[in-house]
């Protein structure tokens, strides 16, 4: 019995999504094909920046940082959840329940203040053509994103530090398919109002001052956009810039929605719907989007394409 109690305070019961078992399998299958397009998707673009000389460029920097970012970001939750879903496999040690916490908000946050990398990267290019290569040198690119993995991991540590430094005691199950911070305070056995408040505060700090500089970056896009004369050039722009407006705004505005609103057992249903979507579909979609609509990506996947049927042929 005494070992029973033990181990019970050293876990914690992962609800998940559904514990109907048809719906199960059904859910199983859907998302091991996103969570396999993720992997594909997400490491062929890294690897395809890597190889192409063409794609060593400021923007192919910071999309090869963001699926690189992607595919762990994904990594974090999904294994874990398709475990329960085709096993039952619900449960999850403490340790492991805080490092998937920590690097779920570590690997977001630094996602979000990538996006707004990029999208700094886009007004220089737009708005500065003949000083971009100067504004965004190699040192520069590389001091950014270093900035973002290190302000998003500081930010994480907060976090984690903040939620787990609280008691839990009693049935430790957690109403999400992952350790999150809003479900897992409600767990706490104390007075969670101090914490949740900080949490919120370094949450809206993080989200909103991105935004904002994603916002401003595009106020100044567009400006500058409406005094090219020609409308061939204006698509051009306009292409480059949607991909990259799509990807935030269902990233961060999903978070935005997540993370600002209330504890209620309605939300937190509401919060994994909205998990799923930028855990599950969102990273899969990213390699997508941004090949789909980019040009230079699907001459360089094309130019593989060749090289590898010519290597067949020969």
């Amino acid at each position: 019995m005494e070992r029973l109690n033990h181990t019970d305070m050293e876990e914690f019961m992962l609800l998940g999504l559904t514990d109907v078992s048809e719906l199960q399998i059904f859910l199983f299958i859907i998302f091991l094909l996103f969570y396999l397009f993720n992997i594909l998707g997400n490491i062929s673009i890294v690897t395809l920046i890597i190889i192409d000389y063409t794609l060593h460029k400021p923007m192919y920097f910071f999309l090869g940082n963001l699926s690189f970012l992607d595919f762990f970001y994904s990594t974090t939750t999904v294994p874990k959840m398709l475990s329960g879903l085709l096993i039952g496999d619900k449960s999850i040690s403490l340790t492991g329940c805080v490092a998937q916490l920590h690097f779920f908000h570590f690997l977001g946050s630094t996602e979000a203040l990538l996006l707004t990398s990029m999208s700094y990267d886009r007004y220089a290019a737009i708005c500065y053509p003949l000083q971009y290569h100067l504004l965004m040198a190699r040192t520069v690119c590389c001091q950014l994103a270093i900035s973002c993995w290190l302000i998003g991991f500081l930010y994480s540590l907060s976090q984690t530090i903040i939620t787990f430094r609280l008691p839990y005691c009693g049935i430790r199950q957690v109403r999400h398919f992952y350790c999150d911070i809003k479900p897992v305070l409600k767990l706490a056995c104390a007075n969670t109002q101090m914490s949740q408040l900080i949490m919120s505060a370094t949450f809206t700090l993080v989200a909103v001052s991105t935004l904002t500089l994603i916002i401003i970056s595009y106020m100044f896009i567009s400006s500058h956009v409406l005094n090219i004369k020609s409308s061939r050039d204006r698509r051009k722009v306009f292409s480059t810039c949607t991909s990259h407006l799509t990807v935030v705004f269902l990233y961060i505005g999903t978070a935005l929605i997540t993370y600002l609103g209330p504890s209620t057992d309605n939300s937190l249903h509401q919060d994994r719907i909205s998990a799923i979507l930028v855990t599950v579909i969102t990273p899969a979609l990213n390699p997508l989007i941004y090949s789909l609509r980019n040009t230079e990506v699907k001459r360089a996947i094309e130019k593989i394409y060749l090289r590898t049927l010519n290597f067949i042929r020969d």
